[in-house]
């Protein structure tokens, strides 16, 4: 379990040669890789995770937001932590945070989750499925991921189809996968991908054609997806 009293599970990694960008960086689509992986690993630690896929239930991410202070480079040994952080209506919260081994905060991401039936689309209560002494329903946390508003001046328009490895184990593509794709067209285009937020808003699968528009916003960017003209996600390098 965690060494830092405030977060519930903790894990040890060292990055790795394929984890690191052109830099020798942690990417954001290995950090969000970590994050995923974590929060799997507590999940099935406390018998709510994979084991709600016989009843065919699963954990779909809604929204994550990170924030970073220095990622972590190849070789580095690092500190992986999370926490159940309450409960809002049908939306359970989970926080992460990254150290280096003495302590010091890399990244911290704060993400909300819902509980669906991958057979009928039907949305469940956490609290069904979420032990209370690590998801408090009476808690809230004052961190939430915020909803992303399109604006801005559109500077390039891309198209991509959904590939094999591109899926999870419900054939829906993976969370992950959504930050590969507005990672690189981010970095391509000469833009920060740091602070990350990402809203998912509806699914695609295999061979799905999804139309990338990358957005100037102030001072960040915006990267929206659509499939046949429907927003799937929107993300902001804020």
């Amino acid at each position: 379990m965690s060494s830092n009293p405030s977060f519930q599970f903790q894990k040890d990694f060292e990055v790795r040669s394929y984890q690191v960008d052109p830099d020798g960086k942690l990417s954001l689509t290995a950090l969000s890789n970590l994050f995923q992986e974590i929060a799997w690993r507590h999940a099935d630690s406390a018998d709510f995770g994979r084991n709600l896929q016989e009843q065919n239930l699963s954990w779909i991410l809604s929204r994550i937001d990170i924030t970073c202070v220095n990622l972590p480079s190849w070789g580095d040994s690092i500190k992986v932590f999370t926490a159940g952080r309450g409960v809002d209506k049908l939306f359970a919260f989970r926080e992460f945070l990254i150290t280096d081994p003495s302590g010091d905060v890399l990244a911290r991401a704060m993400s909300s989750w819902v509980l669906m039936n991958v057979l009928t689309k039907r949305i469940f209560r956490p609290e069904k499925a979420l032990p209370p002494e690590l998801f408090n329903p009476e808690e809230k946390p004052e961190w939430q991921p915020g909803k992303i508003r399109l604006k801005g001046e559109r500077l390039k328009s891309e198209k991509l189809r959904v590939r094999y490895s591109d899926l999870d184990l419900n054939n829906h593509v993976n969370n992950t996968s959504y930050v590969r794709w507005v990672e690189n067209i981010l970095r391509e285009n000469g833009c920060h991908t740091l602070p990350f937020l990402i809203n998912y808003l509806a699914e695609c699968g295999m061979g799905d054609e999804l139309d990338l528009h990358l957005y100037k916003q102030g001072s960040g960017f915006v990267v929206e997806g659509t499939v046949e003209g429907k927003q799937v996600f929107l993300a902001e390098a804020k």
